[in-house]
Parts: structure tokens; C-alpha cells; sequence
């Protein structure tokens, strides 16, 4: 029975794991289990101790919430890192991609553009030198 510790000091209400220091009233009483926290009217949180009894509830909270909040940004970092590489290896392993390729068409157009001209300009000039016979 937790109500026994009330007004003794923390130390002794939580040798009980099932009970709950309340600082501001020094109360002891049974954790209500059916909430995840205490209820304002039973026990403020800055005021609610439970385990231990240099941690109050509120301080717990902000605690867990900026270690889950570090937990779930570096499992993101990971999950981008990750998938970057796997990226990058699908690129390198299947060859080039979409850029590379229109740019190896657009290369070959124009090499193949430029073998016209020089074909042309070859038949004018040869037509030029047996018009004037310096061929």
C-alpha cells in the first residue's frame, strides 16, 4: 500500500515501483496504470516522481522526445545514404543513363552531319578544278 509513505520522503515511496511521489503535496500514492501519465488532478507533472526521484515527469518527456526525435532523424539520414549508394550502383552497373545517352546521339548527328559537308565541299572543289582544268 503506497498511501502508507505519504509524507516520508521519496526515497521510501518509490522503494515500490507501483507507487508515485507527488513532490508538491508529498503524497505517495498507487500509479494509475489504466493512463499512461498522471492526471493533473492527482499530480502536476513537474511535481510527479515515479522510479527515481531526480526525474520529474515533464523532464522525462522533453527527454524521450529529443532522443526519439535524434533516433528518427538518423535512421532518415541512413535511409537516404542507403538509397543513394544503391542508386548510384544501379547507374554505374546498367550502363549510362538517359543524359548520357541523348548526348552520344546528339555526338553522332552531328559527326555524321559533318561528314556530309565535308563530302560536299569535296564535289565542289573537285567540280571547280575541271572547270578551270587543274585537275
Amino acid at each position: 500500500d503506497c498511501q502508507q509513505y505519504t509524507n516520508r520522503s521519496c526515497e521510501e515511496c518509490l522503494k515500490n515501483v507501483t507507487c508515485l511521489w507527488c513532490a508538491s503535496s508529498r503524497r505517495c500514492m498507487e500509479y494509475p496504470v489504466r493512463r499512461i501519465l498522471p492526471p493533473a488532478d492527482l499530480c502536476e507533472l513537474r511535481s510527479a516522481r515515479w522510479g527515481v526521484c531526480w526525474v520529474n515527469f515533464e523532464a522525462l518527456i522533453i527527454a524521450m522526445s529529443v532522443v526519439g526525435g535524434t533516433l528518427l532523424i538518423m535512421v532518415g539520414v541512413c535511409c537516404c545514404c542507403c538509397c543513394c549508394k544503391e542508386k548510384s550502383k544501379r547507374q554505374v552497373s546498367e550502363g549510362p543513363d538517359k543524359d548520357d545517352e541523348r548526348a552520344a546521339r546528339e555526338r553522332e548527328k552531328r559527326r555524321v552531319r559533318q561528314e556530309e559537308r565535308r563530302a560536299e565541299m569535296k564535289s565542289r572543289h573537285d567540280e571547280i578544278r575541271r572547270k578551270y582544268g587543274t585537275v
